[in-house]
């Protein structure tokens, strides 16, 4: 009977390859791993700095786009002052009167640097255009097709991006109802070019595109994809675009992007058509509402790649430097450990003296270079601090302009507009001889000039970075500096103000600049806090105590409760409603009067209503 097979097992030192064989392929699996993370965490940061760096150009294009718009918003709006144009919608047979509509719209779009301005009647058909001398001039033609003279028509101001069906020109067209004592005899249309803005726009391998609520692209940085559509369009859209004429001649096709992978915060990897440069591009998206416009930035993903490719390598280069290291460590440490066991008994000893020697050593070095740097990283913390503290109290200053500049644009407005009439109007009369009629004109127009020079010359000085200096300054003249900044609010809302001073010489040790930033802001909360109260009161009183100079504001609102009071004056605090205020004013304001050497304190009134207290020292050069 034959013996059985034995099972051979490998000697000791084949089980020692193995094991070295099998400790070399983890290892090298594990350094791929590692290259592999770091291509990862570099694609991902990459990719995140590219779409920081695009979201803040796509805000810069629409706010260029917006501030384009609104230059125009107003302009068919003052048409209807013009009484010519009155008279021609109301006598549309009168050849005379027309020609003299033709020239003032002609003047107007030249001033304006608009692309065309035009009269249209009840009918939809044009009585009086800018381009009255062209041979395709819009005298006489019928638009009534058109979105944005339907809804001009409805009373609703229209505005609308379309192809000129006459020219072929693109341009956004604002609509206006143009009214006679109450009745609506018309409507004004201003046609503007917005084509322009793409002179303006990135080129390279990063694209641009503006939308329409259909998804029709009507602006590009790459003019091959103007008029084609990000996805295929609806039949009902196609036919809703072939009654207004949108896009007149042209035939929106799509465009062929297609989405690869979706990012956070509404980003994507997209693929674009041939022939564009590139394949894989980021895409990120910006509404633009009301007009229900889309913004689309594409970034070039080239930069990303390249990044993540050069860490791979990076990282397998180190890894592979690391351990070349690691085995010429060994093999020295392997080399020594024989030299070193015989020396090893007999250094001990001095070594281990000459180790506590260099560990005191080290230690009071660490501990001086720890002072040291101590003290710089202090000095360094206190200049950042008192910079931070400036750039904070400018930043309150002109979060305040913000919160005013309704009522400063509509203070600006109803000068500008008079100035416009008044001069159109003393044009006519200088024409006609009656020349004292247009001095009278013209006088008023200085008077509004100068109006409008004080307001922007009180915003200039209210804007201008204060230094930490202090002076004396004079109270009142602080209040009523201040008070010219809120005056239009005050007087729109129908709040009665009144102020009361001991004595009309009372200086207090501060800065100007400052000290109205602060007063602004008390004012600014008062009016608010009144906003449904009934009556509105706002008092300021000056006096003096002691070597304090006390300014009191108050007024008549629901007061504050002592639980809100404790934290009135703590940073990003607030009442209001979101979106309404940060919750700084009153933390930077009672940190702006403690630098005076003077305190800020709120109170509850008796009679209801909330006071708060300005205690600022006396001036020296007062008692003087």
């Amino acid at each position: 009977m034959a013996a059985p097979p034995q099972t051979v097992l490998p000697s000791r030192p084949g089980r020692r390859l193995l094991r070295r064989a099998a400790l070399w392929v983890l290892l090298l699996l594990c350094c791929l791993a590692v290259a592999a993370l770091a291509w990862r965490w570099t694609e991902n940061a990459a990719t995140e700095k590219l779409r920081l760096a695009a979201a803040q150009r796509l805000d810069g294009y629409a706010v260029s786009l917006e501030n384009l718009l609104s230059k125009y918003d107003f302009l068919p709006g003052t048409l209807e002052l013009n009484k010519d144009v009155i008279a021609l919608l109301q006598q549309p047979d009168d050849e005379t009167l027309r020609a003299e509509v033709n020239a003032y719209l002609e003047q107007v779009n030249h001033l304006s640097k608009s692309t065309t301005i035009y009269i249209v009647n009840l009918q939809g058909v044009t009585q009086a255009a800018s381009n009255w001398r062209e041979p395709d001039s819009f005298v006489g033609d019928n638009v009534a097709f058109r979105p944005y003279v339907r809804d001009a028509l409805r009373r609703t101001p229209g505005g609308f991006y379309g192809v000129g069906t006459t020219r072929g020109e693109p341009g956004y067209f604002f609509a206006h109802g143009i009214y006679h004592n109450g009745r609506m005899l018309g409507v004004a249309t201003v046609k503007v070019n917005i084509e322009k803005l793409e002179s303006g726009w990135v080129q390279g391998n990063d694209k641009v595109l503006l939308t329409d609520a259909h998804g029709v692209v009507f602006l590009s940085s790459e003019p091959e994809w103007k008029y084609r559509a990000l996805s295929p369009l609806s039949p009902a859209v196609l036919q809703e675009l072939e009654v207004s004429r949108q896009y007149f001649s042209h035939a929106l096709l799509p465009l062929g992007i297609r989405e690869l992978r979706k990012l956070d915060n509404g980003a994507a990897i997209v693929a674009t058509p041939a022939p564009a440069a590139r394949l894989r591009m980021l895409a990120q998206t910006r509404s633009l509402a009301p007009r229900k416009w889309q913004f689309v930035y594409l970034s070039d993903l080239a930069p990303v790649e390249a990044s993540a490719r050069n860490a791979f390598i990076f990282t397998w280069l180190s890894e592979a430097l690391l351990l070349m290291l690691v085995l010429y460590a060994r093999q020295r440490r392997r080399l020594g450990r024989q030299r070193q066991r015989a020396r090893l008994d007999l250094q001990r000893a001095y070594d281990d003296l000459e180790s506590m020697v260099a560990e005191r050593t080290a230690s009071l070095q660490q501990m001086t270079h720890n002072l040291s740097e101590e003290n710089v990283v202090r000095r360094q913390a206190e200049q950042k601090l008192r910079q931070a503290q400036s750039e904070l109290v400018q930043a309150g200053k002109m979060a305040v302009l913000g919160q005013m500049s309704a009522g400063i644009t509509h203070e600006l407005n109803q000068p500008l507009t008079a100035l416009r009439t008044m001069s159109d109007n003393a044009r006519v009369l200088i024409e006609r001889g009656r020349v004292d009629e247009a001095k009278d004109n013209l006088a008023t127009i200085s008077q509004l000039v100068a109006r409008m020079g004080a307001l922007t010359g009180q915003l200039r000085q209210f804007a201008r970075k204060s230094d930490a200096s202090v002076r004396p300054v004079a109270v009142a003249g602080a209040i009523t500096a201040a008070l010219f900044l809120v005056e239009r609010r005050v007087e729109q809302e129908r709040v009665n103000f009144r102020m009361s001073m001991q004595s009309p010489d009372v200086f207090a040790l501060c800065d100007t600049n400052r000290l109205e930033q602060v007063l602004v802001n008390l004012f600014t909360n008062a009016l608010d806090a009144m906003a449904d109260s009934d009556p509105r009161q706002l008092t300021v009183s000056v006096s003096r105590s002691f070597q304090k100079a006390m300014i009191a504001v108050s007024d008549t609102g629901p007061g504050i409760p002592e639980a809100i009071r404790r934290h009135l004056f703590e940073p990003f605090f607030t009442t209001k409603p979101q979106g309404q205020g940060l919750g700084l004013g009153l933390a930077i304001s009672e940190q702006i009067i403690r630098e005076f050497g003077g305190r800020l304190l709120a109170e509850a009134t008796t009679t209801g209503g909330a006071r708060f207290i300005i205690e600022l020292p006396i001036a020296e050069q007062e008692t003087a």
